[in-house]
């Protein structure tokens, strides 16, 4: 199973999204897209698949959302967009996409939804808490 992780090492949910991934499927394909960036059409077809909206991907902590205006709800899409593009950090992370579909994986255990895993099977995170897939 082709897997992809829109991935940020700096990040807690995305280190254990990544993972769990490797615990039950194995080694994904990892993009680190604050090295690589983002383009427009990549981010398109990301939320068009995940079935999210621009809005809904921003991330707003520990971001330069804020201080942007990009969290006013008159900002548009297209503007969303084109600030995600200049600031790859304003993606909320991770997105993980598999042949069964794509989300944003937050929380972690979003994730299981997007693999092959037994029902119940359970992985410690990094702060020790145990989740287990549905």
């Amino acid at each position: 199973m082709t897997i992809v992780i829109h991935h940020n090492p700096a990040c807690g949910t995305s280190r254990n999204v990544l993972e769990i991934i490797r615990n039950f499927v194995g080694e994904p394909t990892v993009i680190e897209y604050l090295d690589t960036g983002w383009t427009k059409p990549q981010l398109l077809a990301l939320f068009a698949m995940a079935d999210i909206t621009p809005r809904e991907a921003l991330r707003t902590s520990k971001s330069p959302a804020e201080e942007l205006g990009l969290t006013d709800p008159s900002v548009s899409d297209e503007a969303l967009l084109d600030a995600m593009i200049e600031h790859p950090v304003l993606v909320n992370r991770p997105i993980v996409c598999t042949p069964k579909g794509a989300a944003l994986c937050r929380p972690s255990e979003k994730v299981f939804d997007l693999l092959d895993v037994k029902s119940g099977s359970s992985f410690t995170k990094e702060d020790g808490e145990v989740v287990a897939a549905p």
